[in-house]
C-alpha cells in the first residue's frame, strides 16, 4: 500500500482548506455577534433527540446556549446560518471504549432546515443497517461531504448527483454494495471521490469520467461480484485532473480488454502522481500485455502500488523502471517474487526513496540490485527467504551508496542468520528491524550503532551474553527491542551499558523473556523511558529501599520473576503518567501509607494477592 503521500490535497489538508474557508463567514467573539436562527436550532435539536450520545458529544446542545456556540457547529456572522457541522466521532479510539464519542441511531430529516450548509462531516460515527439518508441531497449548498466509516448499508443515493457545489465525497468504510449511481457523474465541481471498502458491483458508469475536476478518486471492487467498465476505454484518462487513482480489488483487470485500455490510457493524464493496483490479481500476464513502449508515465507519476497480486517474475521490476523514471515510491510486497533483479534497476530508478518487497520469496542475493540506488531511505524485505549471514548482507549493501542514504531497513521474519554486526558505516540509519530470524551468538563489544539510529529491534532471536557499551552512545536511540532472546547479563549491567546519552533518549526497553539476572537497579537516570518490560527473566533478588522508576514511566511489565521485598509510596512518588502495572508471579508486597494518594490512574494493575 502506498504510505508516502505526495498528494497537494489530501483529505486532512482539504478538510483544512475548507474549514479555513468557511471562517470568513464565522462569528467572531469580541465582535457584533448573530445569534443563531430559531428554525435551525429546532431542528438540530429535532436531530440531537433522534440519536443516541455516547459520551456526551451533544452536551453543549442545549435551549440554554446559543447554538453558535454548540460543538461543532459554525454559523454565518452575515445571516445566522449553520455554514459548518462537524459530528465526526471517535470510533478508532480502541484503547478504551469508555472514552469513545460517537453518535448512533437514526439521523433525522429536521436536517433539511440547514440549507446554507456548506460542511457536513460525520465520519466515524455508527448507523448500522441504515441507508444514507436520500434527503440529504437537499442540501443543495454543501461543499464538503463526509460519510466514511458510519456502517451505512443499501447503495448511494442517485440524488447526491443534484449536489453541484460538492467538492468532497466520502463513502468509505461503509457496507454499501450495489452500483455506482450514474448521477455521480453530474457533480462537476468534485475534486475528491473515496468510495473504498465498500461492495460495490455491476458496471462503473462512464458518466464519472465527466469528472474533468477530479483530482483523487478512490474506488474498491467487491468480493461477491465483478466492477466492470464498459466504455472503451477512456473512461479513466478523461479525469484530467486526476492526480491520486486508487483502484484496490478490482477483479477482472487482469484479463479484461476494457480495463487495460484503461491502465494504458492512463499516462495521458499528465499529472497523476500516485496509482494503486492493490489486490486485483495481476499476474505476469499483465505485464505482457502491456508493453514498455504502450505506457509511459510522465514526470509527475511519483508512487506505484501494485502489492498483493500474483506476480512471480522479477521483470516485474525491470517493467516498472521502463516505463517511469521518476518514481520515489514502489509497492510489489504480497506478490510471488523470487530470484535475482537485473543490476539496471539501480541506474534506471535514480529518485527512488521507498520500496517495499516484503512477502515475497527473494534471497539475499536481490539486495545486491539495490546498493547503487543513491536515494533509497526505505527498504521493506519483511517475511523473505532471506538465509545468508546478517555481516555478509549488510557488508554488500555497504559497498553502494545506499549506505548514505539508507533511513529504514525491515528485515524481519527471514532465516537470517550470525550475529549483529558493526552498523557505523549506515550512517543515516534510524530504524533496523531484524525481529524474528536465526541470529545468534554474542554482539561483539565494538559493534558500533548509527549515531542517528532511533529504533533497533533484535527480538525473538537466539541472541546471548549482554549488549556492547556502544549501544549507550546512540544518542537518538528511543526503542530499544531483545525481548525473546537467550541473553543473561545481569540487569544493573544492561542498564551501565545504556548509560551513555542513549539514557535521555530511549522511551521504550524491551527484556522480556529473556535469561536476565539480578535485582532491579535504580532506573531514575532514564528520564524518557516510558516503558519498561522486563517479565519472564530470572530477576531475583529484594527491592532497594532507595530504588526509583523513570519519572515519565507508563508501562511497567515485571511479572514471572523471582523478585522479592516491599514497594512503597516512595518507589512510585514522581511516576505521575504510570497507567499500567503488573508485578505478579513475584514474591512481592506492596504497601502504602493510608493517607497516600497516588499522583497516577491505573487502567490496568495485576499483582498476586
Amino acid at each position: 500500500m502506498i504510505t508516502t503521500k505526495v498528494s497537494i490535497m489530501s483529505p486532512t489538508s482539504f478538510k483544512l482548506i475548507i474549514f479555513m474557508l468557511c471562517l470568513v463567514f464565522l462569528v467572531v467573539p469580541g465582535e457584533q455577534e448573530m445569534r443563531c436562527l430559531q428554525r435551525e436550532r429546532e431542528a438540530l435539536l429535532q436531530f440531537k433527540a433522534s440519536l443516541l450520545d455516547h459520551n456526551d458529544m451533544l452536551s453543549s446542545w442545549t435551549t440554554a446556549n446559543d447554538c453558535c456556540q454548540w460543538k461543532g457547529i459554525c454559523c454565518s456572522n452575515l445571516t445566522g446560518n449553520f455554514v459548518i457541522l462537524d459530528l465526526h466521532g471517535d470510533l478508532y479510539d480502541y484503547e478504551s471504549n469508555s472514552r469513545s464519542s460517537y453518535i448512533s441511531r437514526k439521523i433525522h430529516e429536521s436536517l433539511i432546515e440547514l440549507q446554507q450548509l456548506k460542511y457536513l462531516n460525520l465520519t466515524s460515527n455508527y448507523f448500522p443497517k441504515e441507508d444514507i439518508p436520500e434527503f440529504l441531497a437537499s442540501l443543495s449548498n454543501l461543499r464538503f461531504l463526509d460519510l466514511s466509516h458510519c456502517y451505512f448499508s443499501g447503495k448511494i443515493p442517485s440524488q447526491f448527483g443534484s449536489l453541484s457545489h460538492l467538492k468532497y465525497l466520502n463513502l468509505a468504510l461503509n457496507h454499501l454494495e450495489g452500483s455506482i449511481p450514474p448521477q455521480l457523474g453530474n457533480l462537476s465541481k468534485l475534486e475528491y471521490l473515496d468510495l473504498m471498502e465498500n461492495s460495490f458491483e455491476g458496471n462503473l458508469p462512464s458518466q464519472i469520467g465527466n469528472l474533468s475536476n477530479l483530482q483523487e478518486f478512490y474506488l474498491e471492487g467487491s468480493y461477491n461480484g465483478v466492477l466492470e467498465i464498459n466504455d472503451g476505454g477512456k473512461l479513466l484518462s478523461n479525469l484530467i485532473s486526476l492526480t491520486h487513482l486508487y483502484l484496490w480489488s478490482i477483479r477482472g483487470l487482469n484479463s479484461s480488454h476494457t480495463w487495460l485500455q484503461e491502465i494504458v490510457n492512463l499516462p495521458k493524464l499528465r499529472e497523476l502522481r500516485e496509482l494503486s493496483l492493490y489486490d486485483c490479481s495481476l499476474s505476469d500476464h499483465f505485464i505482457l500485455s502491456l508493453r514498455p513502449y504502450q505506457i509511459n508515465f510522465s514526470t509527475s507519476f511519483l508512487a506505484f502500488d501494485l502489492s498483493w497480486n500474483t506476480f512471480s517474475s522479477p521483470v516485474i521490476i525491470q517493467w516498472v523502471s521502463n516505463i517511469t523514471s521518476n518514481l520515489v515510491e514502489l509497492d510489489l510486497f504480497g506478490n510471488n517474487l523470487e530470484d535475482s533483479v537485473s543490476n539496471h534497476f539501480g541506474m534506471a530508478m535514480n529518485f527512488l526513496e521507498y520500496l517495499d518487497l516484503s512477502f515475497n520469496s527473494f534471497k539475499g542475493e536481490v539486495l545486491k540490485s539495490f546498493k547503487n540506488v543513491c536515494t533509497l531511505y526505505s527498504l521493506s524485505m519483511h517475511e523473505n527467504n532471506l538465509t545468508e549471514d546478517l555481516p555478509s548482507i549488510l557488508h554488500n549493501l555497504s559497498t553502494g551508496c545506499i549506505r548514505y542514504s539508507l533511513q529504514d531497513l525491515y528485515f524481519s521474519d527471514n532465516q537470517i542468520t550470525g550475529s549483529l554486526p558493526d552498523l557505523s558505516a549506515f550512517s543515516t540509519l534510524k530504524l533496523l528491524n531484524l525481529s524474528r530470524n536465526r541470529l545468534d551468538g554474542k554482539i561483539t563489544e565494538g559493534n558500533k550503532l548509527p549515531f542517528q539510529l532511533e529504533f533497533l529491534s533484535i527480538s525473538s532471536n537466539f541472541l546471548k551474553g549482554g549488549i556492547p557499551k556502544s549501544f549507550g552512545n546512540a544518542c537518538a536511540l528511543r526503542t530499544l527491542d531483545m525481548m525473546d532472546n537467550k541473553f543473561s547479563d545481569e540487569f544493573s549491567m544492561i542498564t551501565h551499558q545504556l548509560s551513555g546519552c542513549a539514557k535521555y533518549s530511549l522511551e521504550q526497553l524491551y527484556l522480556s523473556n529473556n535469561k536476565i539476572n539480578d535485582t532491579l537497579s535504580n532506573l531514575s537516570m532514564f528520564s524518557s523511558l516510558k516503558g519498561l518490560y522486563v517479565d519472564r527473566n530470572k530477576l531475583n533478588g529484594e527491592i532497594h529501599r532507595d530504588f526509583q522508576f523513570p519519572p515519565q514511566l507508563e508501562e511497567l511489565h515485571m511479572q514471572s520473576n523471582s523478585l522479592n521485598g516491599v514497594f512503597t509510596d516512595y518507589h512510585f512518588v514522581n511516576i505521575s503518567k504510570l497507567s499500567y502495572l503488573d508485578l505478579s508471579d513475584n514474591l512481592l508486597t506492596v504497601t502504602f501509607t493510608q493517607k497516600w494518594i497516588p499522583p497516577f490512574q491505573l487502567r490496568y494493575i495485576c499483582k498476586d494477592l
